[in-house]
């Protein structure tokens, strides 16, 4: 039986709700400005001018363009490389097991500009030039560590003897994998999958780092920020990345909701 919250603690979690989501709707309402060089409050109008403005400016597709593809691809490999270390770490015993755990999501507790500094350095030790896949390499450090922590999780709430009835059933390995160990994991994978996506779409610092020339859409929307006309523009496309990393947040929170139980768990 859950007690009603107080009218205090109503207040206080009305007012931390406004405190984490004020400052964004307020992007929201500046991309409709009249106003194009400064933040002005309230608006002296608004318009939908800017959209029209974003839309035919081709520095903004290109910067979109290749956040898209740096996400996609470091999505990919890091729920490759995410899933089988979280195999490894929660279906084996090894020497080293629980170090080699800490190492793997390292590079998400570290701060992002340590991570940054590291890979600019071996890239440059061994003569790496930057492009495309420096920074997917870099964006790939900590998206693995979004994909490990969700499968690991799951792997850990499977059971074990699930696999072993089906070998002993005469399954081969790929038929056990397909039909036993991917339909318990399938949501958590595609849950850390997305997150890792979204993660890496808005990522900035690691980015400065390894990108050299080229502009991701978040460092576009930075270098955007110091010209003193068409501001307004750099809202409407902080619009287009807030709900293009939450929906895919979103979906993951429903896709792992209700999944505390799994098949084999507790046996």
């Amino acid at each position: 039986m859950h007690s009603k919250a107080s009218l205090g603690l109503k207040i206080t979690a009305t007012c931390g709700l406004l405190f984490l989501h004020l400052p964004i709707l307020l992007i929201f309402v500046y991309a409709f400005t009249t106003e194009d060089k400064s933040y002005q409050w309230p608006p002296p109008g608004f318009t939908l001018e800017w959209f029209g403005v974003t839309w035919n400016r081709p520095d903004v597709w290109e910067a979109l363009g290749l956040s898209l593809r740096v996400a996609a691809i470091s999505t990919v490999i890091a729920m490759v490389l995410g899933t089988l270390c979280a195999a490894a770490v929660a279906r084996f015993k090894f020497f080293g097991r629980e170090t080699i755990s800490l190492l793997v999501i390292l590079p998400i507790a570290l701060p992002g500009i340590i991570t940054g500094i590291s890979l600019r350095s071996a890239f440059n030790i061994a003569d790496i030039p930057f492009s495309f896949w420096t920074i997917v390499l870099g964006h790939a450090t900590f998206c693995i560590v979004v994909v490990y922590n969700n499968a690991v999780a799951r792997f850990r709430r499977t059971s074990g003897s699930l696999v072993e009835a089906s070998m002993d059933l005469g399954a081969t390995y790929f038929q056990t994998l397909r039909f036993v160990i991917m339909p318990n994991i399938a949501t958590a994978l595609l849950a850390g999958g997305m997150l890792a996506f979204a993660l890496s779409f808005d990522e900035v610092i690691v980015t400065t780092f390894t990108a050299g020339q080229q502009q991701t859409l978040p460092i576009w929307m930075l270098e955007e920020l110091v010209r003193p006309r068409q501001r307004p523009v750099t809202n409407v496309v902080a619009l287009l990345v807030v709900l293009v990393t939450f929906i895919p947040i979103l979906a993951a929170y429903y896709l792992t909701r209700g999944t505390e139980t799994v098949a084999g768990q507790g046996k």
